[in-house]
C-alpha cells in the first residue's frame, strides 16, 4: 500500500497543483489531507476546486474551523481575506469535515493532535519562543488510545517523522503552501522552514514496515508571494518565496 499525505495548503493553489502533479507522476492515487485548506492571503476558491472536486479525504484544521464558527466581521485576517471567495457549498464541505479520522484502516489522521486542533503533537514551545521536539513520553501519551501503525498530523508546518518505542510512526508532512508563520500565544514564536518548496509526504508499506519519504516540490511561487503582498501580508509573501518570514 502507498499513499500521500498533504497538509496546510492555506489557499496556495499553485503549490497544491505542483504537489498533485508530483503525486500523479509517482502513480499514487490515494491522498489524505490534514486540514487548514483555505485561510491566508491567497486563492481559497481555486484551492477549493482542487480539493473538493477531487474528493480528497480531509480532516478539519483550526483555520477551517474558524471559517465556519466565527462571524465574518469577527474573523481574523487570514479568514477575512478569503471568506468571500468560498461558496455556500464550500462552507458546507468545511462543516462536514471530521476532527479526526482513520484512513484506509492504517493511518490515524488529525490536524494538531488527538487533544485539539491547536495543539502541537510533536513539538513544544520553549519559554524563549522556540519550537523544540517534545520528549518521546509526551508524544506517546497522546497516542495511547490509537491502534493504527501510522499517525498523521499537521499544524506546525514542520516536516517531521517520529518513531515511537513500539515502532509506530507519527508523521507531519509539512506545509504544501505556507512555509512560514508566527503566533503570539502562549509566547511569541515563529517557524521559518528555510525553503519555499511545497512539502508533502509519501507513505509506503514495505516488507520492512512503513517507509516515509518527505518530498519538497519546486514550483513558480512568485505569483503567490506577490498576491500575499498585495493583500497586505508581506511576511507571508517572503515565506512563500523563500521559507523565511524576514
Amino acid at each position: 500500500m502507498i499513499f500521500a499525505a498533504i497538509a496546510d495548503v492555506h489557499g496556495n493553489h499553485a503549490a497544491l497543483e505542483a504537489v498533485l502533479a508530483d503525486i500523479e507522476k509517482l502513480g499514487i492515487t490515494d491522498i489524505v489531507n490534514l486540514g487548514d485548506c483555505f485561510s491566508g492571503p491567497l486563492e481559497a476558491g481555486r484551492t477549493a476546486r482542487l480539493l473538493i472536486d477531487r474528493g480528497i479525504p480531509t480532516v478539519r484544521g483550526n483555520h477551517d474551523r474558524a471559517l465556519i464558527e466565527e462571524q465574518p466581521d469577527e474573523m481574523g485576517s487570514w479568514e477575512k481575506t478569503i471568506y468571500p471567495q468560498l461558496s455556500p457549498g464550500d462552507l458546507e464541505w468545511l462543516k462536514a469535515l471530521p476532527f479526526d479520522m482513520v484512513f484506509k484502516d492504517v493511518a490515524y489522521c488529525c490536524h494538531g493532535s488527538p487533544a485539539g486542533d491547536l495543539d502541537y503533537w510533536l513539538e513544544r514551545i520553549l519559554p524563549e519562543g522556540v519550537l523544540h521536539l517534545r520528549a518521546r513520553a509526551e508524544i506517546e501519551a497522546l497516542a495511547r488510545s490509537i491502534d493504527q501503525p501510522i499517525m498523521l498530523c499537521g499544524h506546525t508546518h514542520i516536516a517531521r517523522t517520529v518513531q515511537l518505542s513500539d515502532g509506530r510512526l507519527i508523521v507531519n508532512p509539512g506545509s504544501v503552501g505556507c512555509p512560514g508563520w508566527k503566533d503570539d500565544e502562549p509566547v511569541y514564536h515563529q517557524v521559518d522552514v528555510g525553503h519555499g518548496l511545497a512539502a508533502y509526504a509519501v507513505l509506503e508499506d514495505t516488507a520492512h514496515g512503513w517507509q516515509v519519504t518527505h518530498r519538497n516540490i519546486r514550483y513558480d511561487a512568485a505569483p503567490m508571494a506577490a498576491l500575499a503582498r498585495e493583500n497586505g501580508m508581506d511576511r507571508v509573501g517572503n515565506a512563500i518565496e523563500s521559507g523565511w518570514l524576514d
